[in-house]
């Protein structure tokens, strides 16, 4: 046998082992740099998470990266997983699923769960405590997609196909077009062959018609959201899912719409602001150090993720101070319109959704941020995990 031949098959034998690049699929996975790790925390960032007794889920979509935040017993923990491109994110807290969206060609939303024990081994060691999300299935869609915002509406899974223009629904087998703002039609029939509008956030209700999604316009025309002349400065709405028609105007490039105590909150995201939509108009609550985008409510608190501008889009933020922007997630009292506390990622860039499920649901990710890597313990989690979706089912053979 040739020598090539061997140290081929030697390097082939060495690939794809370490459980990080199985669990996204991806080989750049396993190399985490220490410094999109790190962050400092202003205010009472952690009592707040202690005291609401969740785990925070945040998307970090340019780095790549999913992290869970939370305090038990005030002790902070930080967890993560790697994944191309994660943009929209919810949970499915009724039936302890995770849903992410990876918004590279082609799409794909991942369902975590989490761990409730592991399969008893006599080649591995038991793996302590449960509450892991760890990746359960993947399913795959076209790139043209361009999923972004992810919802549940009546207890299934919705997303805004940012290329359509449009809602859909994602099935079991595929997708379907359920919901498209009336703006978008025409004598042909409506626009789906390409992003006019920038339709890129879901406020669920319990049904399409008592839903609502924010857009960066509702006026196509030849010059598409993503080109630098795109006019932004108070293009923004809110359209109304019921008549299909903005409900609020004057956003400017809005995201992160969620429905909140009957009323419909938003990030305008190029002042960096968010607030409520009342009497048709949007009434900014708080302004915050960077482009808002991310949100999610617990209680009288709001979630909120703050990005740094790309350059090459400076134009989109005509209400911010592009240089000193932040990208980190802060806790926003919104009855007195008060940040109580801040987590700052330094070497940081952009934050897509935020969501959360209680701490007796799900701890964090399989991995630890801070210090080395706990390596073994990742392998044997990897190697004998059991979820409640997943357990094991006995079968004794010769029983009638």
């Amino acid at each position: 046998m040739p020598a090539a031949f061997a140290n081929l098959w030697k390097q082939h034998h060495a690939e794809w082992r370490d459980p990080a690049q199985i669990a996204s699929a991806w080989t750049e996975a396993s190399h985490t740099g220490a410094a999109l790790l790190r962050h400092h925390v202003r205010g009472a960032f952690w009592d707040v998470l202690a005291s609401a007794g969740i785990t925070l889920l945040v998307t970090r979509e340019y780095e790549h990266l999913v992290m869970a935040l939370q305090a038990p017993a005030g002790r902070p923990a930080v967890t993560f997983l790697r994944l191309p491109h994660p943009s929209g994110l919810v949970v499915d807290r009724e039936r302890a699923v995770v849903h992410i969206a990876s918004t590279r060609n082609p799409n794909q939303v991942l369902d975590l769960a989490p761990t409730t024990g592991a399969v008893p081994r006599l080649d591995a060691p038991a793996v302590a405590g449960g509450g892991i999300l760890v990746p359960v299935r993947s399913r795959f869609y076209p790139g043209c997609l361009y999923v972004h915002d992810l919802a549940l509406i009546g207890g299934v899974l919705h997303a805004n196909a940012v290329g359509h223009n449009a809602v859909v629904r994602l099935d079991e087998g595929g997708w379907t077009r359920v919901w498209w703002p009336r703006c978008i039609e025409a004598e042909r029939g409506p626009l789906f062959e390409r992003n006019v509008l920038q339709l890129n956030s879901i406020a669920s209700g319990s049904s399409l018609s008592r839903s609502f999604f924010s857009a960066s316009t509702d006026r196509p025309s030849r010059r598409r959201p993503g080109d630098r002349n795109f006019a932004v400065d108070g293009r923004g709405v809110i359209f109304s899912g019921a008549t299909r028609e903005p409900i609020v105007r004057g956003l400017t490039r809005p995201h992160s719409a969620r429905l909140h105590r009957g009323r419909v909150w938003v990030a305008n995201s190029g002042y960096g602001e968010l607030g409520p939509a009342e009497r048709g108009r949007f009434v900014p609550a708080v302004r915050l150090p960077g482009w808002t985008r991310g949100l999610a409510f617990h209680g009288d608190v709001a979630f909120v993720g703050t990005s740094r501008v790309i350059p090459r889009f400076r134009q989109y933020a005509p209400g911010l101070d592009v240089d000193r922007s932040l990208c980190g997630v802060h806790a926003v009292d919104v009855t007195k319109g008060e940040v109580l506390g801040s987590l700052l990622w330094p070497a940081g860039n952009q934050i897509f959704a935020l969501d959360w499920l209680p701490v007796s649901m799900g701890t964090g990710f399989p991995f630890r941020a801070g210090g080395r890597r706990a390596t073994a313990r990742e392998r044997t989690l990897f190697y004998t995990f059991e979820t409640r979706r997943h357990r094991r089912r006995s079968h004794a053979r010769g029983r009638r």
